[in-house]
């Protein structure tokens, strides 16, 4: 259908779920991407419809916005190397089982992002279908395990902004798993692009509200398992073998705030012993992220803003020590759409796929 080198056409990908946000930032990357093909486009209640009505962005690629979107159905991915699942809740599960073990795929919905069924069943509704490969390149060891695997699940949005921002110092041992509180503001995309009256432009501009509260959020026991993956592989490295397994505890509130896309996740957790210095919290981040393509540690003083990185697969993080609470304070900023979803999944079909992983992305948003 398209790409971008004629003489070469690259590995053949599939977006199935091209109708929604996600998908229409899919195929904005992938239509510029040097090395991937996109083969074919499904949707669900959209099918038949022209990819330009839906996603007008893309007119100036006329082939592109001309292709109709199929009906979800297996035989229309037949000989793509690749496929992106950007489906609603429960809809990933299905689909993956009928598709060939030959073909590679990257979820972007929540299907296999949980590793435990109670966790998954408080919060989806269906049966638990396993858990795959996290798809957060920056997670300790997880770039190994993507470019050895055939089948990720890349993070939510919010997950995905938190576990930057904190996996990195429960790594180091430097903050309290068991006492973390999360406040993350996000743009209206984020909950998709079906007609809801809280998201009409008139609720959301000029109002910042909070929804999903006390633990309600989805993305919750995503940020929980992270953490708790992080401080036991801190403590199995220290060969502490009296040490309980860690038990991570998140205190996440979500808000939406009238934008249309982006997210900025205020993160505290109670520090691991006292004497840490905001000196010691910014080691730990540089450390981490040190060469990292798509992570930028900001220099002190300086605090993460959603426009700093929109339109991007960028990552922009800082951390600093509240010495009267005892808590370390960290802030991180991604485009939902971006990092948090299609800059991600093609991220990870990079690494999937033997492809550099910078290929076809930028770290550097668009602003003003």
């Amino acid at each position: 259908m398209h790409s971008a080198r004629e003489d070469d056409l690259g590995a053949r990908v599939a977006v199935a779920g091209a109708s929604g946000y996600a998908g229409g930032e899919l195929l904005r990357l992938l239509a510029a991407h040097p090395d991937l093909e996109i083969a074919a486009v499904t949707a669900d209640s959209s099918a038949g419809k022209r990819v330009g009505d839906l996603h007008p962005q893309l007119a100036g690629l006329p082939v592109l916005a001309n292709a109709l979107l199929q009906p979800h159905n297996v035989a229309v991915l037949d000989g793509c190397d690749l496929v992106f699942l950007a489906l609603p809740a429960g809809k990933s599960a299905a689909f993956a089982q009928a598709l060939p073990g030959s073909v590679r795929i990257v979820d972007l919905g929540p299907d296999f992002r949980l590793a435990d069924p109670l966790a998954w069943q408080r919060h989806y509704s269906g049966p638990h279908a396993g858990c795959w490969v996290t798809g957060l390149p920056e997670l300790p060891a997880a770039r190994a395990a993507i470019k050895t695997t055939s089948q990720v699940a890349a993070p939510g949005c919010y997950a995905t902004a938190a576990m930057l921002a904190l996996v990195p110092l429960v790594a180091a041992g430097l903050a309290q798993p068991s006492d973390v509180v999360v406040v993350a503001a996000s743009g209206s995309s984020g909950a998709g692009r079906s007609l809801r009256t809280d998201l009409l432009g008139s609720e959301v501009m000029g109002s910042v509200s909070a929804y999903q509260v006390a633990g309600a959020h989805r993305h919750t026991p995503e940020i929980e398992q992270a953490l708790n993956n992080a401080a036991n592989a801190q403590v199995s490295g220290a060969q502490e073998a009296a040490s309980q397994p860690a038990h991570a505890s998140v205190s996440f509130t979500p808000l939406l705030v009238p934008m249309p896309r982006g997210i900025l996740a205020t993160c505290t957790a109670r520090l691991a012993a006292p004497g840490t210095t905001t000196e010691d919290l910014r080691a730990a981040l540089a450390a981490a992220y040190d060469g990292e393509p798509f992570v930028t540690l900001l220099p002190a003083g300086s605090w993460p803003a959603t426009a700093s990185v929109a339109g991007s697969n960028g990552a922009h993080v800082q951390a600093a020590v509240d010495d009267r609470s005892g808590r370390a304070v960290i802030v991180a900023a991604i485009d939902n759409l971006g990092k948090g979803a299609a800059g991600q999944a093609i991220q990870n079909a990079n690494l999937m796929l033997g492809l550099p992983e910078t290929a076809g992305l930028t770290a550097i948003g668009v602003a003003p």
